[in-house]
């Protein structure tokens, strides 16, 4: 008897930590909106780019098409004068005339993280005090600049990340990506902010005070480090600046991608949050469903660890279904939940697979992760 209960112990924390984050998101979504109060507050929007993603010229638009009636100035930030993606942005720029967009063009290198150096490169264009640093193939809905500005009435908000999804996939590979950021992402980031509080950013969207960014010294500060959005949560909170996360969520726009791809990219970032965040990286293991259906196969119980895993995805299903459905809105389950497990190992190896080693491979480029997160090139 006692035999047969290890399979449903060995999934006794995956399984509690799951309706935990579902308490979570509920707590986090559920809760009323701050009305913004005052005039709003113009904005600066740094957008590096390199190179062509899914709908860039959409992704682009979204941005020009705001419900907002502060000023607005969009600046691109590009290595190189060959870089195709010159093109999409010199018609967004004719289509909208009326916009404050411009492109900075410079190939100057300050560091190891070249989209650092991109934006180092363009901030002297930037103009106002409210800015926004987001990637390139980030779309957004109408409302986002008022969501993320509505934060500021509070003098000690440094700095707020925006969650984000990919709600359009293209077969099991890419969705093996993007329920990543439903499952797992997601989740993991309402937890850490319900029982620590948030010390870090998320990099698809942050906007943030020139006076914070000043108080770490700059964009220079970022520059040694693979994780430039997590320094910038981190140094900013230490700091002395609060954090925040917006409830508006925005669209990660995913590309058609060979699961080696994938698979690289989800080691670079495990990679990443073992240097940055070693203790929490750890310890974040005993939660991994992964590692409960392999706990739970290793007690030898095979009728019971089979009831347990079943009961494990139950749980699984019914809190990420919430998730997708309800607060993230990407609404890819149920159909795709039968992927769920494997997204699960492939989440378990890849956090195995960051202990053996520190290389990443990043844009093409090689690199070791050193201690603290700096990144020092491989040639």
């Amino acid at each position: 008897m006692l035999r047969n209960l290890l399979p449903f112990l060995a999934v006794l924390p995956a399984s509690a930590y799951s309706l935990l984050s579902l308490w979570c998101g509920r707590s986090f979504f559920h809760r009323p909106t701050a009305a913004a109060h005052g005039p709003q507050p113009a904005i600066t929007i740094l957008k590096p780019v390199k190179g062509m993603d899914e709908g860039s010229y959409e992704n682009f638009a979204s941005f020009c098409r705001q419900q907002y009636a502060g000023p607005v100035q969009l600046v691109f930030a590009v290595a190189t004068a060959d870089d195709p993606v010159i093109a999409v942005i010199q018609r967004l720029m004719a289509d909208f005339p009326t916009q404050d967009i411009s492109l900075h063009i410079d190939s100057t290198i300050h560091g190891p993280n070249y989209k650092v150096s991109n934006l180092i490169n363009a901030f002297p264009q930037a103009k106002h005090d409210l800015l926004i640093i987001c990637d390139s193939d980030i779309r957004v809905e109408p409302t986002f600049l008022q969501s993320v500005s509505s934060h500021f009435s509070d003098p000690q908000l440094g700095l707020v990340s925006s969650p984000y999804r990919s709600s359009r996939v293209y077969g099991p590979v890419t969705a093996l990506e993007a329920l990543a950021f439903t499952g797992e992402m997601t989740p993991n980031v309402l937890v850490a902010r319900q029982l620590e509080g948030l010390s870090f950013a998320l990099g698809a969207a942050m906007t943030f005070r020139r006076q914070a960014l000043e108080a770490i010294g700059g964009l220079p500060a970022l520059v040694d480090f693979l994780a430039d959005d997590y320094q910038l949560g981190n140094q900013i909170h230490r700091a002395g600046w609060r954090l925040a996360l917006d409830k508006q969520v925005v669209e990660s726009m995913l590309k058609p991608e060979t699961l080696a791809d994938i698979l690289s990219r989800q080691l670079r970032w495990s990679r990443t949050m073992r240097v940055s965040r070693p203790g929490g990286y750890l310890a974040s293991g005993i939660t991994l469903p992964g590692l409960a259906i392999l706990l739970a196969l290793l007690t030898g119980q095979f009728p019971a660890a089979f009831g347990a895993i079943c009961l494990l995805y139950l749980i699984r299903l019914a809190v990420t279904t919430c998730f997708s459905r309800c607060w993230v809105q990407d609404r890819l389950l149920p159909a795709w939940g039968w992927l769920l497990p494997l997204r699960d190992l492939l989440a378990f190896a890849t956090w195995l697979l960051a202990f053996l080693g520190n290389h990443v491979t990043w844009r093409g480029a090689r690199f070791a992760v050193r201690t603290g997160g700096r990144l020092s090139p491989l040639h």
